[in-house]
């Protein structure tokens, strides 16, 4: 299995462990005040090192630096859509700050939360701290292709997409060594994901569901 195991990289992990998580760390209830997850509800970010791109939209967006040896890839980048251009960043700097998270051990990254909310944070936040358990992160390259934002009547965004882990690894933290395994059927992912713009102006991930190894993104 040459992959790297990213964020809901199976359909389970949607339905039970953020499930789980939904039922102790969402809505209005009270979380400890030393241990308040920030985002699912709302949050703000600062980060260090260059985003990939900056926005000209007037929004104050977080920084994201990724790991080392870490390249993430999104086709197309662009559409040509104003709005859903706007979809397709938001979401591409989603991902970027869960890798960023899983390299700086920070499963409560203010920039995560500042691209998503509800099921989407709560199951990054659940899945960032299994590699901080693991001891592992992340390192080479995953490609995301064949994006397609499909925008709703009630304001909210669809947006399915492919990711191509055969060249993305896993890497212990302590000896620095690569997790380098073969390519297979599992390297592919196809993701469907909801996205809804806050008061803000940033189309956060609010859901995340995926299939591994779905005949949709095999090469």
């Amino acid at each position: 299995m040459n992959r790297r195991p990213t964020l809901l990289a199976a359909a389970s992990l949607t339905a039970a462990a953020v499930l789980s998580l939904s039922a102790c760390g969402g809505g209005d209830g009270g979380s400890k005040n030393d241990d308040k997850i920030e985002g699912a509800g709302n949050g703000s970010s600062e980060s260090a090192t260059p985003s990939p791109k900056a926005s000209d939209d007037a929004i104050d967006r977080p920084q994201i630096k990724l790991p080392k040896g870490d390249t993430l890839i999104f086709t197309p980048d662009t559409v040509g859509d104003s709005k859903k251009d706007a979809v397709l960043r938001d979401n591409a700097n989603y991902l970027r700050a869960i890798d960023e998270a899983i390299g700086a051990r920070d499963p409560k990254s203010k920039t995560v939360a500042f691209y998503s909310k509800d099921s989407a944070y709560l199951g990054s936040v659940d899945w960032i701290s299994g590699f901080i358990k693991d001891g592992t992160t992340v390192t080479g390259t995953v490609r995301y292709f064949e994006r397609k934002v499909t925008l709703s009547k009630d304001g909210s965004a669809g947006l399915t997409y492919c990711a191509d882990e055969s060249k993305g690894y896993t890497k212990d933290v302590k000896t620095d060594k690569t997790n380098v395994t073969e390519a297979s059927k599992d390297s592919y992912v196809f993701y469907n994901d909801r996205l809804r713009k806050n008061d803000k102006g940033v189309w956060q991930t609010t859901r995340s569901i995926s299939k591994r190894g779905s005949e949709v993104c095999q090469p």
